[in-house]
């Protein structure tokens, strides 16, 4: 979780390096911390970097979100060498969330930026970073702000529609990853406040949590059950959230 600044990385906590915890940083450069909180690897500043959210794929590369190039970077898991891009930059008009299913494909969030611009809708890419489908996800409900592959391997995103405003609809969807159509709605039903859910992450007791302003929201998964908030902490700004252990 983050109060501002930094976003944890969303990893699916495979092949993570063991013990490390990696960071987009708001100057333009990714981290590694260790177990005693220590950064331990560093890119040094990235020039027009602009981090947002951040993954790891298969083979254990870190994957960040480029706000302002509008695409994905990849990063080998020591952060020893360059990163490269993953998808062309400018492919989607604001990227969000996004993460990898067992097969292989990336699923990116194509979400709305701060100035309105966006598509709301997932896109999903071949191992190989060709498009798969532009429009995986087509849904008037949907606003979405990250993105997580499910134990059954289908798509999670939590939404805010319309995307900052007071009176949104604040959400978790999960869709069917062959063909995108939404399976069911999660919510808070009334037990909390629920604004701006962003992060989101499946904990090792198999709960699905949500980070969101002054707030962790967890969910049964298995029953879309929303069983309340399980921190509340005024003023938090999440992001992301993860296990670290």
């Amino acid at each position: 979780m983050r109060r501002s600044g930094k976003r944890l990385a969303l990893s699916q906590q495979r092949r993570r390096p063991k013990g490390l915890l990696y960071l987009n940083s708001g100057a333009d450069r990714v981290l590694a911390i260790g177990p005693d909180g220590r950064v331990v690897r560093d890119t040094g500043p990235i020039k027009g970097l602009n981090p947002g959210g951040g993954n790891l794929d298969l083979d254990g590369r870190y994957h960040i979100g480029l706000r302002t190039a509008r695409t994905i970077m990849a990063f080998p898991a020591g952060l020893d060498a360059a990163g490269e891009l993953v998808v062309p930059a400018g492919v989607v008009p604001f990227p969000r969330g996004f993460a990898f299913g067992s097969d292989g494909r990336l699923f990116l969030a194509s979400g709305v930026g701060p100035g309105g611009e966006g598509d709301d809708t997932v896109v999903v890419f071949a191992p190989g970073g060709s498009v798969l489908a532009a429009r995986f996800v087509m849904d008037p409900g949907l606003s979405p702000l990250d993105l997580a592959i499910a134990p059954n391997e289908n798509i999670l995103v939590s939404s805010e529609q319309p995307f900052g405003a007071p009176d949104a609809v604040t959400t978790i969807r999960e869709y069917d990853a062959t063909d995108g159509h939404l399976i069911r709605v999660f919510s808070s039903n009334g037990l909390t406040e629920f604004h701006k859910p962003r992060g989101l992450r499946f904990g090792p007791n198999g709960l699905l949590y949500c980070v969101a302003q002054d707030e962790v929201v967890a969910f049964n998964f298995e029953t879309g059950e929303c069983l309340g908030a399980v921190v509340r902490m005024p003023r938090l700004n999440g992001q992301a959230l993860e296990f670290f252990g």
